[in-house]
């Protein structure tokens, strides 16, 4: 006999009878899970679940603004009777000598005229053309650019013109035409204007500390670099850099190549430390007799912190 088939009736069930049972229930469970067809009903379904896991979803975020990319140029204007630079940021462009000379032409800012700066470039001037072959540019602008004005207005236009262009390394000369026409003369009084104008044409209008790096308007990290011409005694002069409440971040004794008579080259690197964000650069000579200052230039400028 099959002890396991056998059901007690008493009401205690013997070990070897529980045995039995639970296996033959798991028995039948497992011929369900699997399919078998030991009964005309379908099996039972196994439930599948599926976790995918969703990461959070980030915080709402704005991308950071990329800064806008911009060509630094300098313009060369006019303080008084003499050169005076400006540094003018332009979104960048694959010709800064023809952005150079539109911002030129345009004359100085608000900001650039309250620093001191002016231009003899008659308002109306506009730029038909610029070339560049080998060292030499050949600038065509309008008619506007020989209108009114007396010798020395003339000639200060010119120096402009020729001081920007020649600002980049790869531009020594500058050839003058109005409306297409190469220049031989400018303006009523005849202003002779040979072919390949360059800077040692036009260095009377340099002043005698010239300030060419930094002009108005730059920002200055530190340190910065201070550089130009200078034609003083001995060839020294002093430099300040003061915060908008005029207190002083930095001073340095600055010492050309040579002294007066003679003009001299200089560049001297400049380090400060300070939380201003603007800031007012001053050179200038000092007089033998009494230790005033001489040819004093204030040059306005921004801080930033590197």
């Amino acid at each position: 006999m099959n002890r396991c088939a056998t059901t007690s009736t008493t009401r205690t069930l013997p070990m070897w009878a529980v045995v039995c049972l639970v296996t033959a229930v798991s028995a039948a469970a497992l011929l369900a899970a699997c399919g078998g067809s030991g009964g005309g009903s379908s099996p039972t379904p196994v439930a599948t679940v599926t976790v995918t896991a969703t990461p959070s979803p980030s915080p709402t975020t704005t991308p950071a603004a990329t800064p806008a990319t911009t060509t630094t140029l300098s313009l060369y204007y006019l303080r008084g009777e003499a050169l005076g630079v400006a540094e003018r940021r332009v979104p960048q462009t694959t010709k800064p000598a023809t952005a150079a000379i539109d911002a030129l032409l345009a004359g100085p800012t608000a900001a650039e005229k309250a620093a001191g700066l002016t231009s003899a470039v008659p308002r109306g001037t506009r730029l038909l053309g610029l070339s560049i072959v080998g060292t030499t540019a050949r600038v065509d602008l309008s008619a506007q650019f020989a209108a009114g004005g007396g010798s020395l207005s003339m000639q200060a236009r010119v120096a402009q013109v020729v001081y920007t262009l020649t600002r980049f390394p790869t531009i020594r000369a500058v050839d003058f035409m109005l409306d297409g026409a190469l220049v031989e003369t400018l303006g009523g009084e005849g202003l002779m204007l040979q072919a390949g104008q360059t800077r040692a044409d036009w260095r009377d209008f340099e002043p005698a500390i010239f300030v060419e790096s930094p002009g108005v308007g730059a920002v200055l990290g530190s340190p910065f670099a201070l550089s130009g011409t200078a034609s003083v005694f001995e060839g020294s002069f002093q430099a300040r850099l003061v915060d908008a409440d005029g207190g002083e971040l930095a001073g340095a004794t600055i010492q050309a190549s040579r002294g007066a008579p003679d003009r001299g080259r200089y560049r001297k690197s400049i380090t400060f430390a300070t939380t201003a964000t603007k800031g007012e650069l001053i050179v200038y000579s000092q007089s033998m007799e009494d230790g005033s200052r001489q040819n004093e230039v204030r040059i306005p400028v921004s801080l930033r912190q590197d």
